[in-house]
């Protein structure tokens, strides 16, 4: 099989989804991989390093996707790049289907198989290849708070941590999943003092036991939310339903009994998010206000620090593209369970529910495909 390696051109998306080495595992076993140039340049990785890694260097995406039989990207493909999408393509990478009817639309079209790492789901129902990226915009949405509740930025003037005699901020983190623990995380050890919040009272259990003192945990609900929003200087929406469409969970009519100057912060863009306000921003332009209120919502969180994400990614994404490659996806998604919940859209079929029921499209059952 013809592995493809686009540069990508989202913006600010600095990431890479093969490392050399990543590009070394596919030759090693008898796969042509074509890496665009400078794909890696964003993540320290330079054309030499590919073409000594044994990949073959093309100038333009046009020529990647052209040759390549399976795509492997980190971001969905972006609307300049549908129509070089064909049919019987693999495309494996982030696609968050369910935040976007065009896209989606646009797959369906191609006739292309997408494999979207984010519904990859073991038995335990983790999802493996969400969770390297799922680290990094935990921590990263901590430190992002952290930037914009300077004076500076229209925050409310407020040290993360405190000082002596002075109080710390107060962090509310909504979800007690990969993102919201690696965010409590990041909060306590800056001294804050944090709240993660859940549904499941089993995770809030458990997360109590493992988190510093500095860290409380509260049963979600929309009274609780209420009345926490009011008196918090950063809230990181961290809420992930695999697959689907987040809820909206701080609606609307929540923000005008926030202090001015407080820092929203919605991790669960990428899938719509979960703040009812919530439109994705860029690296370039990552904020708006309302009511006074900062939100931060770019969508590719990870790419501001493409190194760490590059090497994280292919850690995770690399043992199922090899069996992509070397298999082909029908025989790789029959032997492989959790790769088989990777697929979303195949041949023109929803295959994922989902999908399916976020845009009230038919959907087919991915075992009728197989």
């Amino acid at each position: 099989m013809i592995v493809g390696v686009p540069k990508e051109i989202k913006n600010n998306e600095n990431r890479v989804a093969l490392t050399p080495a990543g590009v070394a595992e596919m030759v090693k076993r008898g796969r042509q991989v074509y890496v665009q140039e400078n794909a890696g340049i964003g993540s320290g990785f330079s054309n030499e390093d590919y073409l000594h890694a044994g990949a073959l260097l093309l100038a333009s995406i046009e020529e990647v996707y052209g040759i390549a039989e399976m795509i492997i990207k980190v971001k969905e493909p972006i609307e300049q790049e549908y129509k070089l999408v064909r049919k019987g393509q693999i495309l494996y990478t982030y696609f968050h289907f369910a935040s976007s009817e065009p896209l989606t639309n646009a797959m369906i079209e191609s006739g292309a198989v997408c494999l979207a790492y984010e519904t990859v789901e073991l038995d335990d129902r983790s999802l493996p290849l969400l969770v390297p990226m799922s680290e990094v915009a935990g921590r990263m949405s901590v430190q992002e708070g952290a930037k914009y509740l300077e004076k500076t930025y229209g925050g409310y003037g407020v040290l993360l941590g405190g000082v002596p005699g002075v109080p710390p901020a107060k962090v509310l983190i909504i979800g007690g999943g990969i993102v919201g623990t690696e965010a409590a995380k990041m909060a306590a050890g800056l001294g804050a003092d944090t709240t993660i919040m859940d549904v499941n009272l089993k995770r809030l259990r458990y997360l109590d036991d493992i988190m510093p003192a500095n860290v409380k945990t509260m049963m979600s609900n929309e009274y609780n939310l209420r009345e926490m929003v009011k008196n918090h200087d950063v809230i990181i929406g961290a809420v992930l339903i695999p697959g689907a469409k987040a809820p909206k969970l701080v609606t609307r009519d929540m923000i005008p009994t926030m202090r001015p100057g407080t820092v929203m912060v919605d991790v669960a863009v990428d899938q719509g998010g979960c703040f009812e306000t919530t439109k994705a921003t860029t690296h370039d332009n990552p904020t708006f206000v309302i009511d006074d209120v900062i939100q931060y919502c770019v969508a590719n969180m990870p790419g501001a620090v493409p190194r760490t994400s590059t090497l994280a990614l292919t850690n995770a994404t690399l043992p199922y593209a090899l069996q992509l490659a070397n298999k082909g996806w029908k025989q790789a998604c029959q032997d492989n369970m959790p790769l088989r919940k990777g697929l979303n859209v195949v041949d023109g079929k929803v295959v994922y529910e989902g999908v399916a029921e976020a845009f009230g499209l038919p959907y087919t059952p991915v075992d009728s495909i197989l």
